[in-house]
């Protein structure tokens, strides 16, 4: 193979492999699902999802466009997630969500859902936007 060749080639595995890594998608979520919520009382729930555990991100309920009934406006919303289990769910923790997006850590593999459980200023919520990550 003579030199004009041999440069060639290289420069075509070069930009093989230079394309390969272009080419890679970074690791994103297992799942995740988006919605929004109307005129949501606490004790409402979200719908249910199932996180297989094949991944290591962290649960997340993320709001956009939030509102209340209160005379002052949305300032918080109280969010638990349970995993669904028979016998009574298995809290998994409360997080204050300010219309922004809360983590609850990757969570074992389960069905899962979170509820509204407070509402700070009113006792109506509603979410222009919710996105659920998993």
């Amino acid at each position: 193979m003579n030199v004009k060749n041999r440069r060639m080639a290289q420069g075509l595995v070069t930009g093989a492999v230079l394309l390969g890594f272009v080419g890679a998608t970074p690791a994103y979520a297992e799942g995740s699902w988006s919605s929004y919520i109307s005129s949501w009382t606490p004790g409402s729930e979200s719908r249910r999802w199932i996180d297989n555990n094949t991944d290591s991100v962290s649960t997340s309920v993320s709001f956009s466009g939030c509102s209340s009934d209160g005379g002052t406006g949305f300032r918080q919303a109280g969010l638990k997630v349970w995993k669904d289990v028979l016998g009574p769910d298995d809290d998994k923790g409360t997080r204050t969500n300010t219309c922004n997006s809360v983590s609850w850590g990757d969570l074992a593999s389960g069905e899962y859902y979170f509820e509204l459980w407070s509402v700070t200023s009113g006792g109506v919520l509603s979410v222009n936007s919710v996105t659920t990550r998993y």
